[in-house]
């Protein structure tokens, strides 16, 4: 049984869709309350057993890095005013047993590109991928299952790579890769075999409303299709392109996510994960 202890997190995007908010400031960066979303993420890495995780970044987002440092300064001021509450709160924002890796992508070709950036740092083990913009907010479901966990387990049981998939609306199919399933039903926690993505396909040619939302677990052999893949939907290479490709030689499955999803990177998605997260926020759910 393959282990799933590694992530590639995709971070060197410009976040465009967030201006002028992300012109110094990486759009990983901006706050959900007190946190910012790229904590939130690789907190979901930790709870999901990963233990070690490669950022794809850009010169521009030194940001992350310096988040994740220990900020000495900082510390020692905070214990010296005997403020130990935060103090453990800033000694705590990379959890324990978490190492951060960080490696460049030189020029901005696609999500496919950035994925295999991280390459020579996985090297030839199952990963993860998960998109630093996406929020999953499993409290608004019921139950109390851990959605990246699921599927971590799921790989180790069967060697199937993974993808998440969250019905949308018809209006919203075009913005996303779209998964066919073949009409298989599927509940919250429910996985079903992939036959192929498509990306970001008008409505009437999509094979379903399931679309991809961001979270992946992928076999090493993705890695040799992602070298191949060429530039696809927006001049890019596509990392939906390559899952098409693995699904002819290998069995992929849909993993139908629990609870609801944020997307971060757009000025509507931000707003209701603010809200969202504000609305269960101990200090503030009572007030608002």
């Amino acid at each position: 049984m393959k282990k799933v202890t590694k992530a590639v997190i995709p971070v060197a995007g410009f976040g465009s869709r967030m201006l002028p908010a992300t012109k110094a400031i990486p759009k990983e960066m901006l706050p959900i309350i007190d946190k910012p979303i790229i904590q939130y993420i690789v907190e979901e890495c930790a709870k999901a057993g990963i233990t070690d995780i490669v950022m794809v970044t850009h010169t521009s987002k030194k940001a992350i890095e310096n988040h994740f440092s220990q900020a000495k300064e900082l510390e020692d001021s905070l214990s010296n005013k005997g403020k130990d509450a935060l103090l453990k709160i800033v000694q705590n924002t990379k959890p324990k047993g978490v190492n951060i890796s960080y490696v460049q992508q030189g020029e901005a070709k696609g999500l496919g590109h950035a994925v295999l950036c991280g390459k020579d740092i996985v090297g030839d083990e199952p990963f993860v991928v998960i998109l630093p913009d996406v929020l999953i907010d499993e409290s608004s479901a019921s139950g109390d299952l851990d959605n990246l966990s699921t599927m971590v387990t799921n790989f180790e049981r069967s060697n199937v790579s993974q993808i998440m998939v969250e019905l949308v609306a018809d209006k919203d199919v075009s913005k996303f890769g779209i998964a066919d399933i073949k009409g298989i039903k599927l509940n919250a926690g429910d996985s079903a075999p992939l036959t192929r993505v498509v990306e970001k396909p008008a409505f009437e040619d999509a094979p379903s409303n399931l679309a991809i939302v961001g979270r992946y677990i992928f076999s090493p052999s993705i890695w040799a299709l992602l070298a191949e893949t060429k530039a696809g939907v927006g001049g890019e290479i596509q990392l939906t392109d390559a899952m098409d490709e693995l699904i002819k030689t290998e069995t992929m499955h849909a993993y139908y996510m629990t609870g609801k999803s944020h997307d971060c990177g757009n000025k509507q998605g931000y707003a209701k994960a603010v809200i969202a997260y504000a609305n269960k926020h101990p200090e503030l759910k009572g007030e608002l």
